[in-house]
């Protein structure tokens, strides 16, 4: 990754106001006949109340079950009809919107989504049905898969009072309580212009694709009161928290940590990031040398980081590769390598193969109107400057071998460390065969 800007990755946008206080980011790229509307909420899981957990998520999927003007079923299908795409996501910190068109469906795009601004339209038999929709995403998702449980594990572990302690799909009571008295109150709270972002990448003409936003956005009225996310208050991590699973089926032993790090964005947080391609990213990495090829004890081994607007995790893992293998051996694998990082450091030619794939996994992200649409979008949410994205490539260029040797030696210690263990049916006959 040289020390110079990138002119392929360079994302060239200008950005407006609108009167009620909608920010607006116009990306033009006549490349294709496609355009990509992306609206980012800023509200995610972290917004909730402790009783209505998973309120963010139910709402993302509320939002498809009909509106102001469209009816209930109808907005997919217009969107398919018209020869595009659509989804959302939701985070512990946003909520994004998007679909992708033919750029002569722009009028379409604007149309559903302010439609969805405008006003509250969720009916009862919509939120009884998304509910269910929601609790079966979640059996299918945590509570039947294996490993699933390991996010709502860990989360709980890693953080006691911040609201990132629960899962952003919510728990099954939660969800079952809400009401759509909750559920408009959550509306009118968040879903306002002012804590919004609308991004159009692609196929357009920037004068007249401001206009079109003006026409379907601007007279939508906006909150009058100010929202403030809710400051970082949860205490240190200052000794390792552990919890051994053995009551869930799961084909074979594993060992995950997680590391509480600096937010997204920060130095240290892109020291790390990088640091997990050294670790496991690759036949060279050096998780996979050691428990995979040398000590051949792990069939999955695993680093990446968890970023979030507030201080977020960073994942190490390893799976055994028979279903009575040693936790423990795997344990004492994961500790050498990471103790060696802290120690010894990383090389230059580790750190300029984790920066070149940085690189060319966020260039390659920006070569749909939906990659830059979303990327703009984050960096207009979680950073309050979308100019972020032209900036990104050379701070990480900065990041030195040093850099990531402190990172690691500051937060992958055993006192900042939460460890989930799963462990198998095979495992408790091998031992009491021992015994």
């Amino acid at each position: 990754m040289p020390n110079h800007p990138h002119p392929s990755g360079y994302l060239a946008f200008e950005e407006h106001r609108l009167a009620n206080g909608l920010r607006v980011i116009l990306q033009e790229d006549h490349t294709s006949a496609v355009i990509c509307l992306n609206i980012a909420y800023h509200v995610g899981s972290k917004n909730e109340d402790l009783s209505r957990r998973g309120f963010a998520h139910l709402f993302e999927h509320l939002l498809f079950d009909g509106s102001a003007h469209v009816p209930r079923g109808k907005f997919d299908e217009y969107i398919t009809q018209a020869g595009g795409h659509d989804n959302a996501y939701t985070t512990e910190d946003k909520t994004n919107y998007y679909e992708v068109l033919p750029s002569n469906q722009l009028d379409l795009a604007l149309w559903l989504e302010s439609d969805r601004m405008l006003k509250f339209a969720a009916s009862e038999i919509g939120l009884a049905t998304q509910k269910q929709v929601v609790k079966e995403e979640k059996r299918e998702r945590y509570d039947n898969t294996p490993y699933g449980s390991l996010s709502i594990r860990m989360n709980r572990l890693a953080y006691k009072q911040y609201p990132y302690w629960w899962a952003v799909i919510g728990d099954m009571e939660t969800i079952d309580a809400a009401t759509l008295l909750d559920v408009r109150a959550f509306f009118e709270r968040f879903y306002v212009p002012e804590n919004a972002v609308l991004v159009l990448a692609g196929d357009f003409d920037p004068p007249q694709a401001l206009e079109q936003i003006r026409y379907y956005f601007e007279s939508i009225p906006n909150l009058p009161q100010h929202i403030i996310q809710p400051p970082f208050n949860d205490p240190d991590i200052v000794e390792e928290r552990r919890e051994v699973i053995e009551s869930e089926p799961v084909p074979l032993p594993a060992v995950f940590y997680a590391y509480r790090i600096p937010p997204e964005g920060s130095k240290e947080y892109l020291a790390l990031d990088l640091l997990t391609d050294i670790l496991s990213s690759g036949e060279s990495s050096r998780l996979y040398r050691r428990l995979v090829y040398e000590l051949q004890i792990a069939s999955e081994v695993a680093a990446y980081v968890d970023g979030r607007e507030m201080p977020g995790l960073l994942y190490v893992y390893a799976i055994q590769r028979e279903p009575n293998g040693s936790t423990e051996a795997l344990e004492t694998a994961l500790e050498d390598v990471l103790a060696h990082v802290v120690r010894e450091g990383v090389t230059e030619h580790e750190l300029q193969k984790a920066k070149n794939k940085v690189e060319a996994r966020t260039i390659g992200s920006r070569l749909t109107a939906q990659g830059k649409a979303d990327q703009l979008a984050h960096a207009a949410v979680f950073f309050n400057d979308a100019g972020r994205v032209n900036q990104i490539l050379n701070q990480y260029v900065q990041i030195t071998c040093e850099d990531v040797r402190q990172a690691a030696a500051r937060y992958l210690r055993s006192s900042n460390r939460c460890t989930v263990l799963y462990h198998t049916g095979e495992q408790t006959v091998a031992a009491e065969e021992v015994s």
